[in-house]
């Protein structure tokens, strides 16, 4: 397989209204497959969130990762993604996350370590349009001088790279401590008090709505690679909600790592 580049192909862009949390894992799952079998373009997804939701890393360990009362106390639904990586908070209006399906030949040969920072990219640059001094800090992390900025999550499979990203726009600290065991053993760690201090959100560095800061990046990956609109078919999230109904809500996928 030769190696091929952001400019080889022609990308497209889908960006709907607001979808339950295991649909979002469904879409990743189907639209990589679709990518991977030459059925669809590369494709960039922003998603919106229908609700909160805490999403861990295919192999994480649920009771490790989530304090199961915390999430039930605040009304928080926990899904497991096919990827990789560390568990993400998500409120929505507070977050940005978005996916890109791509050809695997865009990573061909890289390890994974260089596929993060070339997948990160284009998004470090637009930070940079946005006045954020942002870099990419191995293995999977976005970050400025004032804390971190983003969490990413890779996945190879079926001739295709799934490469998503969750931003933290804002960000209800309290609420994530009380949700995520893993906040508490890392903040104990460095024996800081204030998640605030982990993660410095985007508003903050911005001054912008998150509606602003999303069209800006978009912006950015279509003044580069250039993108056109386009919108799921009916195919696609038909299999995306059976998918999100027999694999994602289920109790043994997502406790599959108890």
């Amino acid at each position: 397989m030769n190696r091929t580049f952001w400019n080889d192909h022609d990308w497209r862009l889908i960006h709907t209204a607001p979808q339950t949390p295991t649909l979002h894992m469904a879409l990743d799952e189907v639209l990589t497959a679709e990518v991977g079998g030459g059925r669809r373009a590369p494709t960039l997804r922003v998603w919106e969130w229908a609700s909160p939701a805490v999403v861990i890393g295919c192999f994480q360990s649920l009771r490790n990762e989530v304090d199961a009362d915390g999430a039930r106390r605040h009304g928080i639904e926990v899904v497991r993604r096919i990827s990789g990586g560390g568990a993400m908070f998500i409120e929505p209006g507070n977050t940005i996350t978005y996916s890109v399906c791509a050809p695997l030949s865009m990573v061909e040969g890289l390890s994974f370590q260089e596929a993060y920072a070339y997948m990160d990219a284009w998004v470090i640059t637009a930070l940079h349009d946005l006045g954020i001094d942002a870099w990419y800090q191995p293995l999977n992390d976005i970050v400025s001088p004032l804390g971190k900025i983003a969490g990413a999550a890779q996945a190879r499979r079926g001739g295709a790279v799934l490469h998503h990203v969750t931003m933290a726009y804002d960000i209800d600290a309290a609420k994530m401590l009380e949700v995520l065991r893993i906040g508490r053993e890392k903040l104990s760690d460095k024996g800081t008090t204030s998640a605030a201090k982990r993660v410095d959100p985007l508003r903050s560095q911005t001054g912008l709505a998150r509606e602003a800061v999303i069209a800006r990046m978009v912006d950015t990956f279509r003044r580069h690679h250039d993108l056109a609109e386009d919108t799921l078919r009916p195919q696609e999230l038909a299999a995306a909600e059976t998918l999100a109904r027999s694999k994602f809500a289920s109790a043994a996928w997502t406790g599959s790592v108890p």
